[in-house]
C-alpha cells in the first residue's frame, strides 16, 4: 500500500499503559502500521490506572517510535484524584495541547473516546484547518450515559456533557463502535445515521496463553488447592463497585466457605479498598499489576474469573478484561444488570453466568454454583475461548478498520484538493 500522509490518532491513553483502552489504541495503530500506512500519534504520558506519570516520562513534549508508530506525547494536567472535575482539567489541558501542536497533513484522523472533552477540542480543531479530512471517532465509552450510570454526573453539568457528545457523533465523519449495542445506543440517542457508525470489536490483547502448571502458580500465590479461587483484574475504579467484592468476603469469611477473591490491579479506589478489607476479616486481598506472562498465569490458575460492575452500569461500556477472561478458558461470573452489555456479551458467548450487581450473597452463591460443577465450568470457560477466536480477534478487527479508513480517504479524495495555505511556520500547521 502506497501512502504518504499519515493516518493521525489522537488518544490520552497509549503503551506503555496496560489496561483500559490504551493496549487497543496502541495495538491498532501498530496493526494498522504494519499494513502500510505511515500512522502518528498524538498521546498523553502513560498514568494510567495510577494516576501518576510513569517513571522516565513527564517530559513537556517527548517523540518515540513505538511499534513503528510515530509516537508524540504532550505533558497534562493528571489529576492525583481522578473525580468529576479534575478529570475534565486533565482532558481540557490535554485537547488544548493537541489543538496547539503541528498536524501536518494527515490523511484521515482518528480521535479515540474516552476522552471525550479532548476529543471534540481536536474536532473543532479540523473543522477550521483540516475541514476536508475524514475523522473518525473510535467509542470505547459512551460518556455521557457512564457519568450518569455511575451516579457521577446531573443536572446542568450531565446536559452540557451530552450535549457535547451529541454534537462530536454527529459531526464525525464515521463513528466507530465496539459492540451492536453501542451503535443502536448512539443510533437512538444521538440520531447519528447508521450508515455513518461501524462496528469493529476489541479482542484480546496478551499473547497465546501457554499451558501453565497451575498447581505451582498457585502455590506460589498461597492459594491452596481447596479453596475456590476467584480472580478480578484491571481498572479499581468507581464502575466496578469492587467494595461489594470485599463484603461477598467478609460473608465467606463468616460462613467458613472456603472462597477466595483476588483482585488484581490499581485504581482510584484501591486505597479505600485497601482500608475496607484491613477493617474487618475477610477472604478478599489485593495484587499489584502483572506483567504478561504472570497475568496470563493467574488467569489460568483461577477457579472462576470475575466481571463486577456497579449497580446501575448496563450500557456505558464493554469490560475490556472479558477478552482476556475468554482467552484464558476459564468460566466467567458476571455481577452485574441482567438487561446490560456485559450480560449478553456472557450470554452470547455462552462462557459463564450472570448474578445481580451489588449483592454480596448472590455472588458469593454464582461462585459456588461454577465450583459445584467441574464439567459445566470447563464447558463454559470452553465457549469463552472459541467465542474469542471467532469474534473476538485482532486481524479481522485491525482489516476492518483499515478498510473503513481506506474507503473514507478514497471518499475523500473524490473532492477538490484544499487550496495551500501560506502557514508553513504557524502554530497550525
Amino acid at each position: 500500500m502506497q501512502q504518504t500522509s499519515p493516518t493521525l490518532f489522537f488518544g490520552l491513553n497509549y503503551p506503555p499503559e496496560t489496561t483500559g483502552i490504551s493496549p487497543y489504541t496502541g495495538a491498532m495503530a501498530a496493526g494498522l502500521a504494519r499494513r502500510g500506512r505511515a500512522v502518528r500519534a498524538l498521546a498523553g504520558h502513560p498514568h494510567y490506572p495510577d494516576w501518576k506519570v510513569a517513571p522516565g516520562y513527564g517530559q513537556w513534549s517527548r517523540r518515540e517510535n513505538v511499534d513503528g508508530v510515530s509516537v508524540h506525547r504532550l505533558r497534562h494536567f493528571i489529576p492525583s484524584r481522578p473525580t468529576p472535575v479534575p478529570r475534565l482539567a486533565a482532558e481540557v489541558t490535554f485537547g488544548l495541547r493537541q489543538v496547539f501542536t503541528r498536524w501536518g497533513r494527515p490523511d484521515v484522523v482518528v480521535a479515540v473516546s474516552p476522552a471525550l472533552i479532548s476529543s471534540a477540542l481536536v474536532r473543532l480543531r479540523s473543522r477550521i484547518t483540516h475541514p476536508t479530512t475524514p475523522f473518525v471517532i473510535w467509542v470505547q465509552d459512551l460518556y455521557g450515559l457512564g457519568l450518569a450510570e455511575t451516579g457521577q454526573g446531573s443536572g446542568m453539568a450531565a446536559r452540557v456533557i451530552r450535549g457535547i457528545e451529541k454534537w462530536l457523533l454527529r459531526s464525525a465523519t464515521m463513528v466507530v463502535v465496539i459492540h451492536d449495542r453501542f451503535a443502536e445506543r448512539v443510533h437512538r440517542d444521538f440520531d447519528v445515521p447508521l450508515d455513518r457508525t461501524a462496528v469493529v470489536r476489541n479482542w484480546t490483547h496478551l499473547p497465546p496463553m501457554p499451558k501453565v502448571d497451575v498447581a505451582a502458580v498457585r502455590r506460589s500465590h498461597g492459594w491452596s488447592d481447596d479453596e475456590v479461587v476467584v480472580v478480578h483484574t484491571g481498572n479499581m475504579g468507581v464502575k466496578q463497585g469492587l467494595h461489594h467484592v470485599v463484603d461477598a468476603g467478609r460473608l465467606a469469611h463468616r460462613l467458613g466457605e472456603r472462597v477466595r477473591f483476588v483482585l488484581v490491579g490499581r485504581g482510584s479506589q484501591r486505597d479505600e479498598l485497601v482500608d475496607r478489607i484491613a477493617g474487618e476479616a475477610t477472604t478478599t486481598e489485593i495484587m499489584p499489576p502483572l506483567d504478561h506472562g504472570a497475568f496470563s498465569e493467574v488467569l489460568q490458575a483461577a477457579d472462576v474469573l470475575l466481571v463486577n460492575e456497579l449497580p446501575g452500569v448496563s450500557e456505558m461500556c464493554v469490560p475490556s478484561k472479558l477478552t482476556s477472561y475468554f482467552a484464558s478458558g476459564r468460566p466467567v461470573l458476571a455481577a452485574t444488570d441482567s438487561s446490560g452489555i456485559t450480560a449478553q456479551e456472557i450470554v452470547t458467548a455462552q462462557a459463564g453466568i450472570v448474578v445481580g450487581a451489588g449483592d454480596p450473597v448472590a455472588l458469593l452463591d454464582g461462585v459456588k454454583v461454577l465450583a459445584s460443577d467441574r464439567d459445566e465450568a470447563s464447558r463454559l470457560g470452553e465457549n469463552g475461548r472459541r467465542y474469542k477466536e471467532r469474534v473476538l480477534e485482532e486481524t479481522s478487527a485491525i482489516d476492518r478498520f483499515d478498510r473503513l479508513l481506506t474507503d473514507l480517504t478514497t471518499a475523500a479524495g473524490q473532492t477538490p484538493p484544499r487550496p495551500k495555505k501560506s502557514t508553513k511556520n504557524g502554530i497550525f500547521s
